[in-house]
């Protein structure tokens, strides 16, 4: 079946689905494959559940004319969303970055939203399946959309993009998150700006932080690039403070209190800030927007347990984002300042010197106790010897368990397989 024809079967409800276990009702259920599963097997149980009709593969599962056989069901996903992209007039902010992706389109939707309605993508579904994924679930009813992207790979930006063709976009930063599969903080530099480079190519708008040394090195490529946040940019704010939550000075003079933890969160706001004033969104109703904001999703979560204050941020983890976050811990207040970190994953050939280096980072800040917990996270206690070491995270929790942290502030974080938050029930 070409895309034209299976567009005016998603036409019928604008649904789809990709999983079994949630399907929704008149969506067409695309039958994806991976490496341990084969969704064509599951086509009839799709069209039983709901779905009114399955893209297969396999000749084999066409078993009626509601099974609609396609060459390959994720190249028939992407054609799909790249049509129906290709059908909206609205504009679409495109973000990718090493760190702060999801908080920042959390950020810019919410100050967005103060006067359109606006679709964002959900969670973190900002892969080759979560892009189209999103696309796919914009109607007629929205004015804007924003698109997270996310990237392991040299190319994979730039693929996104030829499906999302965003009109606007910006770059939250680029760290050294999955240097092990881009293979050099070189190739992550490269992968993060095809984003800008897809902008250029189609007379787009970058929104760029001329307070990054590398963003702002790349802004010369545009005609007019909108900067912030200093002050002669387009748009200017300052941090006021951020101990724990923080307090920002708008371009109005007036002081933003968020729910939001760490200083490396101003630059998620100041981009709000700047995307709402480029959209003509009034600045008390963006300074509302992100003053209700409440993170989630372990992400600079504040939780309170007892005496202790606990900083969860246990979402992700990866060499800049995890010395940002010691770095935010040593600038707090608090007598018992304590960081419990996990290993970060995804840096191949880096990861013993990565880890090193967070050993001498808790050293250099001051952290004075602190858990290292995982296999790699022995290195860091080679430049960090008095922190206490567990290769799993059950000899931790029994730690904690047998001798309890007392009016303590605290750190957890680490990559998500690692699964720190589990830590959090044994403080």
């Amino acid at each position: 079946m070409k895309t034209r024809e299976l567009y005016q079967k998603y036409l019928e409800t604008g649904k789809v689905s990709t999983d079994t276990r949630q399907i929704t009702s008149g969506s067409v259920f695309f039958a994806l494959k991976g490496p341990t599963f084969n969704a064509n097997e599951f086509a009839g149980e799709a069209l039983a559940k709901g779905a009114s009709y399955c893209v297969v593969d396999e000749e084999k599962y066409a078993v009626n004319n509601r099974c609609l056989l396609v060459d390959d069901v994720l190249t028939a996903l992407q054609d799909l969303a790249r049509y129906h992209r290709s059908q909206l007039t609205i504009p679409v902010m495109g973000l990718t970055g090493s760190n702060g992706k999801t908080t920042s389109k959390e950020l810019v939707s919410a100050v967005l939203s103060k006067k359109f309605k606006v679709h964002a993508t959900k969670g973190n579904l900002n892969n080759h399946i979560g892009v189209p994924l999103t696309l796919l679930s914009i109607n007629s009813s929205h004015q804007m959309a924003v698109v997270e992207m996310g990237a392991n790979h040299v190319g994979e930006i730039a693929a996104l993009c030829a499906i999302a063709n965003p009109t606007h976009g910006f770059i939250t930063n680029i760290g050294k998150a999955h240097i092990g599969t881009f293979g050099g903080y070189e190739n992550i530099v490269r992968g993060k700006s095809e984003l800008y480079q897809h902008l250029i190519l189609h007379d787009g708008v970058a929104f760029i932080n001329s307070q990054n040394p590398v963003l702002a090195n790349m802004a010369k490529r545009f005609k007019n690039p909108v900067f912030y946040p200093a002050a002669d940019d387009y748009y200017h704010c300052s941090l006021h403070k951020s101990d724990p939550q923080v307090e920002i000075i708008a371009e109005t003079g007036e002081i933003i209190s968020t729910h939001l933890i760490g200083a490396y969160n101003f630059e998620n706001i100041a981009v709000a800030l700047c995307i709402g004033k480029y959209f003509d969104v009034k600045p008390v109703a963006a300074h509302a927007a992100l003053s209700d904001y409440l993170p989630g999703n372990m992400r600079s979560q504040v939780m309170r347990k007892e005496t202790n204050t606990i900083i969860l941020d246990a979402y992700n983890a990866n060499p800049s984002s995890m010395e940002a976050a010691i770095d935010s811990l040593s600038l707090m207040q608090g007598e018992n300042k304590v960081a419990i970190l996990g290993d970060m994953y995804e840096l191949e050939g880096e990861a013993a010197a990565e880890h090193q280096k967070i050993g001498t980072l808790l050293k250099e800040k001051g952290i004075t106790l602190a858990y290292l917990c995982g296999p790699l996270m022995r290195d860091a206690q080679k430049t960090f010897p008095q922190g206490k070491f567990f290769d799993t995270r059950e000899a931790l929790i029994k730690e904690l368990q047998q001798h309890p942290l007392r009016n303590s502030l605290i750190l957890i974080k680490g990559s998500r397989g690692m699964a720190m938050e589990k830590v959090v029930e044994s403080i």
